[in-house]
């Protein structure tokens, strides 16, 4: 089932659970993460960064789409730290179901600026296809009067935004010591939702991108995650909220801020790391060359890693809450 962000996240607050984003980089990733969370019957999120999709190539999105239509489990197509509209209308027109557009690095009101012109754009997006069968299974409907059926294109059609603001640390051993983290500040965040109408929000309460190096210990302000949702809920929205970076960080701390407030968490490093760290293994033996010998331990390696993601979000079995 092929669904755009908002829809995905509706009952995660309700039901205390938070979906993971998992990063792919190949179509042999993309099949592994379907199988693993079909298995554990649980929503997805199929994230695919800029530099992803150029190494995939932007064909390959229409077979991923076909792939998640035929699935069981309810999915999303998003992009992962898209850093301009350019960008973003690339994924859209792509196939993409939901977008984040990154400006956090960005002064707040030009992070506003950039973000507002992303969400009028994605939530207008509309493609046209002719519907000439009253049994026609697209969800669309023909319009009164139209005597050539055009109905709206689920391909593209109100496509979900996410953006970000504060920034999280990063992992690098020469910048990871004693840097400086901008966490997300409650009123900010309530602030920059009414202003620009975003599906969801990336905030910064103590995560890094990456794997973090020796002796550093990451430590999620949750006080803080609570106190943003709050501020959220009184002001009367619904907006969903993420962590990016959630790969190598405490279970009980990840596990806790899904409970709490979390509806998305982004996976990447934590199963690419399994995947080629058994891919370097298999290739010890120099007489393999086919990639359908070389793969498949990778790709088990990689689904246990993400199995124990989806059940530490609470995110096992939730698949039937779609239907």
């Amino acid at each position: 089932m092929l669904m755009n962000m908002k829809e995905l996240l509706a009952p995660t607050d309700e039901h205390q659970f938070a979906i993971p984003a998992f990063n792919i980089s190949s179509y042999a990733m993309f099949n592994g993460i379907m199988d693993i969370t079909e298995q554990k019957n649980a929503p997805v999120i199929i994230e695919i960064h800029p530099d992803e999709l150029k190494h995939l190539g932007s064909d390959v999105i229409a077979s991923i789409r076909q792939r998640i239509a035929a699935s069981p489990v309810p999915a999303v197509i998003h992009l992962d730290h898209g850093p301009d509209l350019r960008s973003v209308m690339a994924a859209i027109r792509s196939g993409y179901t939901s977008v984040m557009i990154d400006a956090s690095s960005k002064p707040f009101e030009e992070n506003v600026a950039i973000t507002k012109k992303v969400v009028e754009v994605a939530h207008v997006a509309q493609m046209w296809q002719v519907c000439t069968d009253a049994d026609d299974p697209r969800t669309a409907e023909v319009p009164a009067g139209d005597p050539f059926a055009y109905v709206p294109s689920l391909l593209a059609r109100d496509i979900s935004v996410e953006a970000e603001l504060g920034n999280i640390g990063v992992t690098d051993a020469d910048k990871a010591f004693g840097q400086v983290i901008h966490y997300t500040q409650p009123d900010e965040a309530v602030e920059f939702i009414k202003q620009t109408g975003i599906d969801t929000l990336a905030i910064a309460i103590g995560t890094c991108h990456g794997i973090y190096p020796k002796g550093y210990v990451p430590e999620l302000k949750l006080d803080l995650l609570r106190e943003i949702k709050a501020a959220i809920a009184a002001a009367g929205l619904d907006t969903k909220l993420v962590l990016h970076g959630g790969s190598n960080n405490p279970d009980d701390e990840i596990a806790e801020a899904a409970r709490i407030g979390i509806s998305k968490i982004n996976i990447s490093s934590d199963i690419k790391v399994a995947f080629y760290e058994k891919m370097r293994e298999v290739l010890q033996d120099e007489g393999l060359r086919e990639p359908n010998e070389i793969e498949p331990p990778c790709i088990c390696a990689m689904q246990a890693v993400a199995a124990q993601k989806i059940d530490l979000f609470g995110c096992t079995d939730k698949a039937g809450l779609y239907r």
